[in-house]
């Protein structure tokens, strides 16, 4: 389960250090290599998924080819902005520019952990997000506890 923030510095080359924590959560590949499976997030993220964590989503994901306009558009720009990026010796991952560009990457960068997958934040854009939406947080608590009713077919 990938949880909490870290800070981390978005190197010249588009490269960032994947803390220990989040490495354990990548698993390794059948080449013993690890790889996270980068894509567009919403609300100006990336999604860091491991490749079983990305396998349960496409599980979740209707994939059908004649599903209609918005499912097969969503399909095109999720599936064109999602990258396999391996790890290198030294735990960093290479982010693919135009993903850099998408979620306005700069310098100062943070990973934030959100249970089957994590999140790479501009450190401006996760500090405007917070800002804006942390004095939510005790009015969602419907959306962590539940509310009050039961699960469909658990009456």
């Amino acid at each position: 389960m990938f949880v909490g923030e870290s800070k981390h510095t978005l190197d010249a080359k588009r490269r960032i250090a994947v803390p220990r924590r989040f490495q354990s959560e990548l698993g390794r590949g059948v080449d013993d290599e690890r790889a996270a499976i980068v894509t567009r997030g919403f609300e100006g993220c990336l999604f860091l998924f491991s490749e079983d964590g990305f396998e349960q989503v496409l599980q979740r994901l209707k994939t059908r080819a004649f599903g209609g306009p918005e499912e097969r558009k969503m399909q095109r720009l999720f599936f064109a902005n999602t990258h396999r990026c391996p790890l290198d010796k030294a735990g960093r991952l290479l982010l693919p520019e135009k993903l850099c560009e998408v979620a306005q990457l700069e310098r100062e960068i943070v990973l934030v952990g959100v249970a089957e997958r994590a999140e790479i934040w501009s450190e401006r854009v996760w500090e405007q997000y917070q800002n804006q939406h942390g004095a939510d947080f005790d009015r969602l608590d419907n959306v962590l506890c539940g509310d009050g009713e039961a699960p469909p077919g658990e009456e």
